[in-house]
């Protein structure tokens, strides 16, 4: 499998390929933090499959171990390495791949974290486009 992806105004682009050694979703305060979403979908591959295509993002580490990847254009979150926790890994956010589709979560994590108002989420109305 080869994908890419990139963040909203396309300066960072970057590929992998192969399969995942995991597709979850994320609900640690950290993640909440990050992006600003309740949730946040991660796929992690070897790091030797992964490549930046284009541009040279700016990064973060809250800790010192987890270092989190982003355009500094536009701020969108790409990638997050974590030696300590993730040995040889990288962690891309699915949800900016060109194709969000292709790797569908495996598990929820971090639930121990979930904001309490996701357990009913999906209970709520769904609008195909914003109600009118």
């Amino acid at each position: 499998m080869t994908l890419e992806g990139g963040c909203l105004c396309g300066a960072v682009r970057y590929g992998v390929q192969g399969e995942p050694e995991h597709v979850a979703l994320c609900h640690c305060s950290d993640c909440r933090k990050a992006s600003g979403a309740p949730v946040t979908a991660w796929a992690a591959f070897a790091g030797s499959h992964f490549a930046l295509k284009a541009g040279a993002p700016a990064s973060y580490s809250s800790n010192g171990d987890a270092v989190r990847h982003f355009c500094q254009n536009c701020g969108s979150g790409l990638y997050y390495v974590n030696e300590a926790v993730l040995p040889g890994l990288v962690d891309i956010q699915v949800a900016t791949l060109d194709d969000p589709d292709a790797l569908a979560p495996q598990v929820h994590i971090q639930v121990a974290e979930q904001v309490g108002w996701m357990a009913g989420a999906h209970d709520l109305p769904h609008f195909d486009r914003y109600p009118g």
